[in-house]
């Protein structure tokens, strides 16, 4: 009976979750389409004010005093000193005036499609129930916009999920999503846990093949294009660094070509060499790790306005650094090259957003809602704190084109806000215990024992 009750379960979710592929996407923050005839609701007209003790303004990198923000429906309609911006009758207010207030964080690299051996036998609608779950997860962490790249073996699921979260069925942080992602033959090869879920990546092989693979993802509901530019690497006896590049310049060249010309963004995996050189001298929007980068790459992406997302305590965790500890007596691996580069772009301006990596099942490495550690990687290796929450706020909103949606509580943007109890500009690590968290006017978890009235 149970295994009954399951399916049942899960057919219906699934029910939910199919959308016609040609169906456009709805619009981030309005409402479902069906409800758009509707009369609002009491809770739609009620303005909601929130009290903060302190707010972090992520556009100057100021820290202000007694603010006060105002919220109606799922955007905020002002904000300012409480002496200047009073509470109007009848409001909800939510004290958090002993709190330190932000915008709601932006991760820009996250799988919640989870790559994990343990999903071998379980099928793709099992799966997306879990991609659901974990991107929620990320939302209770403090995460309310997840930059998805790649969905490793769940297909165009992450577009359903997307919209589904996006028409109220499902509730969720925003989403920009990738779909399968490109890769070359070799690291796209089909082999026993493709055979049996089927291919985790489109395979290309010319630039030709390459363009018809973005124009399908484009259809289906990808947002970004990504791209493996390099696959696996080793280190020589002397600790020498070697990777594995896929894709030549020209196949590079089209995807980026391609995706520009119906206004789509790239994102390159890369680690180094060939394959990074090629996607820098293309013009890729983001370089995702970027573990080894000489002047000459740095030069190009200042020039070039590409940004770095480094994933950098992705290699801190034991998916790499105890492999590359081994490997080179303890002289060198992947975190400490990367370490160096990011110490050197930092230092001539490239511009660093936040992105985690996060991709496992609950309880495993580098588990969803944890992604909260980056933010002190990022400081360890060269960026300010100010510098760090900005790169979590407004500039990936900035990179991903929504800018004036999210990423800072202004007026007009959308009400996703988090606070934590103390000041993450003098502790960083007050960021991995979030609160507070609201997404589009509505309360997600509050853990600070404060009341609303």
């Amino acid at each position: 009976m149970l295994r009954k009750d399951l399916l049942l379960m899960v057919i219906a979710v699934l029910s939910i979750l199919r959308t016609p592929p040609r169906a456009p996407a709805q619009e981030e923050g309005q409402p479902p389409v069906e409800q758009k005839k509707n009369v609002p609701s009491p809770q739609q007209l009620q303005v909601v004010a929130v009290k903060a003790g302190h707010l972090f303004d992520s556009k100057s990198g100021q820290t202000l005093s007694d603010q006060m923000i105002l919220i109606k429906g799922d955007k905020i309609t002002d904000v300012g000193a409480s002496g200047i911006v009073t509470i109007p009758p009848g409001a909800q207010v939510i004290d958090l005036s002993h709190a330190t207030v932000l915008a709601g964080l932006i991760d820009a690299h996250t799988h919640i499609f989870s790559s994990n051996v343990s999903f071998v036998n379980t099928s793709r609608e099992y799966r997306t129930l879990v991609a659901l779950s974990d991107a929620q997860t990320d939302l209770r962490a403090g995460f309310t916009t997840l930059r998805d790249l790649m969905s490793h073996g769940g297909g165009y699921a992450d577009v359903d999920i997307k919209n589904a979260i996006n028409r109220g069925l499902m509730t969720g942080p925003r989403l920009q999503v990738s779909t399968p992602g490109l890769v070359a033959t070799g690291e796209g090869t089909v082999g026993s846990w493709e055979m049996k879920v089927g291919n985790r990546y489109d395979v290309a092989d010319s630039p030709w093949e390459a363009r018809k693979i973005v124009r399908e993802e484009i259809h289906y509901g990808a947002d970004w294009i990504k791209l493996h530019a390099t696959a696996g690497y080793w280190f020589d006896s002397d600790g020498k660094l070697t990777v594995d590049s896929t894709f030549t310049l020209e196949e590079v060249k089209a995807i980026v070509d391609e995706a520009h010309r119906h206004h789509k963004k790239v994102a390159c995996h890369a680690f180094g060499g060939e394959g990074l050189k090629s996607c820098i001298e293309a013009g890729v929007d983001s370089l995702e790790h970027g573990n080894v980068l000489d002047d000459d790459d740095i030069k190009m992406m200042v020039q070039k306005h590409i940004y770095l997302d480094l994933t950098a305590e992705h290699y801190l965790t034991e998916d790499y650094l105890p492999a590359d500890t081994k490997a080179t007596g303890g002289e060198n691996s992947l975190a400490a090259l990367q370490e160096a580069s990011a110490r050197k772009a930092i230092a001539k301006g490239v511009v660093l957003t936040f992105g985690s990596g996060v991709h496992s099942t609950p309880g495993g490495t580098h588990a969803h809602g944890t992604q909260g550690a980056e933010f002190a990687t990022l400081v360890k290796y060269g960026l300010s704190p100010v510098k760090a929450i900005q790169a979590a706020t407004i500039v990936n909103a900035e990179m991903m084109g929504w800018k004036d949606k999210i990423g800072s509580i202004d007026k007009g943007k959308f009400a996703d806000i988090i606070a934590v109890s103390g000041d993450p500009v003098k502790d960083i690590t007050e960021l991995e215990r979030v609160k507070f968290v609201m997404k589009g006017g509505q309360v997600f978890r509050n853990d600070l024992n404060q009341h609303s009235e």
